[in-house]
């Protein structure tokens, strides 16, 4: 315990060891959803599900306890709600791209975190960047997923006269679907830890009772992760297209955890003037998680904003954190159990998360048309073209072109025009090529 205190520096923040492994518990309980919707999502590219599952838990495990035990800080990490949809429904399903190739795309795009948090680079860009697009990259992820989860359930379809429409609201997965997330809702209002998970478990146990789902099990030795471990191919990752996936895992998970870092180190009151103390190790940490993550065969590992639970009840260390990593390796047992959740009981979770990425709307300045333009586009072309790239894309070009054509040339960084002009030599050339 002594050593523990030391290391961590945990009565010096203000904390105990009780403190801390309550905070870690409070905040693996809001986000150990992603151990079931994980699987679920990338599971659709061809992967296989149980060594997705396995892949989940140990790159949750790892990036968590390296952030706790290297940066001293509550945050967790985990494969990223929003990265997984874009890498599945973007990349692989929508340029039909191999889920082997996409992995190497998410190493190398790690490798850059690494190498531009060194260098501090990263830092540098995200200063660089205004808070609109920032915001409506948020945002619009959250339209995206909540598409997805409606298109899963079956609430959402393809109609050929309108391009889609309203399901069939009898359909068992749907009404599980609504049942789900309306839980979800109330609990979460009602501030029940770990809602989200407690919504799958009730769907999924509902479900196979009246036998619209198989069960699998509860307990048994962690599946094989031989199937997507070291799977990346790089022999078709050096041409224009694969670069423009790579720069957008890269760039999705800039703001993401960089903001996710900024949000739960000012929840624990971390903050020195504004400022992330050891910043660098806490960049290398997340960085480093990618590469881990993609070698063992899941999507970018970011940090999780849920991390800020953990931190409301006290969490000020990486104690908290290294808890939370633990209990990520414990769910290996459970893979019986991961797998006999249904994908209709994995959609309330995604729309709720969804629900939680759009509050992005609220910050964007809309009484402002050169800042609302570019939001919106950034937000409505995720959705509307199903590819969070084309709303990034959409989102800086309506930037600099709109402020350059207002006269505001000062709003619109060198980092900004740069972006925008690869953008537009993508569409214009590449694409065509």
């Amino acid at each position: 315990m002594d050593f523990l205190n030391k290391y961590f520096k945990i009565s010096a923040q203000g904390s105990s060891i009780r403190t801390e492994l309550v905070a870690g518990m409070t905040t693996f309980l809001t986000m150990c959803y992603i151990v079931v919707v994980n699987p679920d999502v990338l599971s659709v590219t061809g992967m296989d599900k149980s060594a997705v599952f396995v892949a989940t838990c140990i790159a949750a495990a790892t990036g968590s306890m390296v952030m706790g035990i290297v940066a001293n800080y509550p945050i967790a990490l985990a494969p990223g709600m929003g990265l997984n949809a874009y890498f599945t429904y973007s990349v692989c399903m929508g340029m039909g791209v191999p889920w082997q190739t996409a992995l190497a795309c998410v190493f190398l795009s790690g490798i850059l975190f690494i190498t531009f948090s060194l260098f501090n680079i990263r830092e540098a860009l995200i200063n660089a960047l205004p808070n609109t697009l920032k915001y409506g990259i948020s945002a619009g992820i959250g339209l995206f997923l909540c598409l997805i989860g409606m298109k899963n359930a079956g609430l959402v379809v393809d109609n050929s006269a309108t391009f889609v429409g309203l399901g069939n609201l009898t359909e068992p997965s749907v009404i599980y679907t609504l049942a789900g997330f309306i839980l979800i809702v109330a609990l979460s209002v009602w501030k029940v830890r770990g809602a989200v998970i407690i919504g799958i478990i009730a769907v999924t146990v509902t479900s196979i009772a009246l036998g619209h789902a198989e069960f699998h099990g509860v307990f048994s030795a962690p599946p094989s992760l031989a199937p997507t471990f070291m799977q990346m191919d790089f022999s078709n990752i050096f041409n224009a297209s694969m670069v423009s996936v790579i720069f957008v895992f890269f760039f999705v998970d800039l703001f993401d955890s960089s903001g996710t870092l900024m949000a739960v180190a000012h929840r624990a009151e971390l903050l020195e003037n504004g400022k992330l103390p050891r910043l660098k190790k806490a960049l290398l940490a997340d960085s480093s998680a990618i590469v881990v993550g993609a070698a063992l065969g899941t999507s970018t590992t970011a940090a999780y904003v849920e991390s800020a639970a953990g931190a409301a009840v006290g969490g000020k260390t990486g104690l908290t954190a290294v808890t939370v990593g633990v209990l990520f390796l414990l769910c290996l047992a459970f893979s019986p159990l991961a797998l006999s959740v249904p994908s209709f009981a994995t959609a309330p979770a995604l729309i709720y998360v969804a629900v939680l990425m759009c509050r992005g709307f609220m910050e964007i300045k809309w009484q402002d048309i050169t800042e609302a333009v570019p939001g919106f586009m950034t937000i409505a072309m995720m959705p509307f073209t199903y590819s969070v790239a084309n709303g990034i894309a959409f989102g800086f070009i309506s930037y600099a072109a709109v402020k350059l054509l207002a006269g505001r040339a000062k709003d619109v960084t060198p980092v900004v025009v740069a972006v925008a002009l690869l953008w537009i030599f993508k569409f214009v050339v590449i694409d065509n090529m």
